[in-house]
C-alpha cells in the first residue's frame, strides 16, 4: 500500500511540474507574440509619422533610375494623372508588400505589359480623390477591399515619359493577410514580398534590359523580388518607399 501511494504521489508531483512547465512555456509564447504584435505597430506608427515629413524625393528615387532617365524633363501639362498602392499586410510573422505582374498584351501602345508593379491605374470620373482612384484600383485589380485599407501617407509623384502618366503613389495597410482575387484581364500573377527580402542589399542588381526590337537599355537597375525583375517606375517608387522605411525605422 506504501508503495502505491509513494507511486501515485510521484505521479501527481509529476504531472503538477508539467503543468507548470506548459504553463510557463504558453506564458512565453503569448509574450512573444504580444512583443512582436507590438513591434508592428510601433513600425507602422513610424512608418506613418516619417510620410508625414518632407520626402527623400528625387533623390531616393533616382537611386534605382538608368541613366537615360535622369535627362528627362518635367512632366507635361497634357500628363495622364494615375495612383497606385504600396499596400503592406502581415503575413507568416512579418509584414508583406504588394507588387503584382501585369499581363502581357501585343497591344504596341502598352507601354507596361508584362511588368511587375504595384496596383493602380488611371484616374476615373468617379473618384472624388487621388487616394480614392488607389483604393478603387486595388479593389478591382487584387480584391481587397477598400474599407479595410488604411491610408499611411502619400510619396513623391512621378512622371512616367514613355506612357505620358503622371503617378501619385500612396501607401496603406491591412491588419490582415488578404485573399487576393487578380483581376483575369489586368493581372497575371500576385507577387507576396516580405519587407525584409526587399531590405537585403543583395537584392539590387543590374543587368541589360530590352525594352523594344531596336532598344536595349544596358545597366539597369532593378530588385530581384524571387525572380522577378522589379525596374523603372515601380522601382524608384520602391526606392523611395525604403528609404523612408530605413529612416522611419532609427
Amino acid at each position: 500500500m506504501n508503495r502505491q501511494l509513494k507511486a501515485a504521489a510521484s505521479y501527481s508531483d509529476s504531472q503538477q511540474l508539467l503543468i507548470k512547465y506548459l504553463s510557463k512555456r504558453n506564458k512565453g509564447f503569448h509574450k512573444t507574440k504580444t512583443r512582436k504584435r507590438d513591434l508592428f505597430v510601433v513600425m507602422i506608427n513610424q512608418l506613418k509619422q516619417q510620410l508625414n515629413k518632407p520626402l527623400p524625393g528625387r533623390s531616393a528615387q533616382y537611386k534605382m533610375a538608368h541613366a537615360v532617365r535622369l535627362n528627362y524633363p518635367p512632366p507635361p501639362a497634357n500628363a495622364r494623372i494615375a495612383c497606385t498602392l504600396t499596400l503592406l499586410y502581415p503575413k507568416a510573422k512579418s509584414w508583406h508588400l504588394l507588387l503584382i505582374q501585369r499581363m502581357s498584351t501585343n497591344n504596341p501602345n502598352d507601354r507596361h505589359s508584362g511588368q511587375i508593379s504595384f496596383p493602380g491605374g488611371r484616374i476615373e470620373q468617379v473618384d472624388q480623390t487621388l487616394a480614392a482612384t488607389a483604393l478603387r484600383e486595388t479593389n478591382e485589380e487584387v480584391g481587397v477591399k477598400s474599407e479595410d485599407i488604411e491610408l499611411l501617407g502619400k510619396l513623391t509623384e512621378l512622371y512616367i515619359p514613355v506612357s505620358n502618366f503622371l503617378v501619385h503613389p500612396f501607401v496603406g495597410k491591412i491588419d490582415y493577410a488578404p485573399q487576393f482575387i487578380p483581376q483575369p484581364s489586368e493581372v497575371k500573377s500576385i507577387i507576396e514580398t516580405p519587407l525584409e527580402l526587399l531590405r537585403q542589399p543583395q537584392t539590387i542588381k543590374k543587368k541589360d534590359l530590352k525594352v523594344s526590337d531596336t532598344i536595349t537599355l544596358k545597366g539597369v537597375p532593378y530588385y530581384d523580388v524571387q525572380g522577378h525583375v522589379v525596374w523603372g517606375a515601380t522601382a524608384m517608387m520602391l526606392s523611395e518607399f525604403l528609404d523612408i522605411l530605413a529612416q522611419s525605422s532609427t
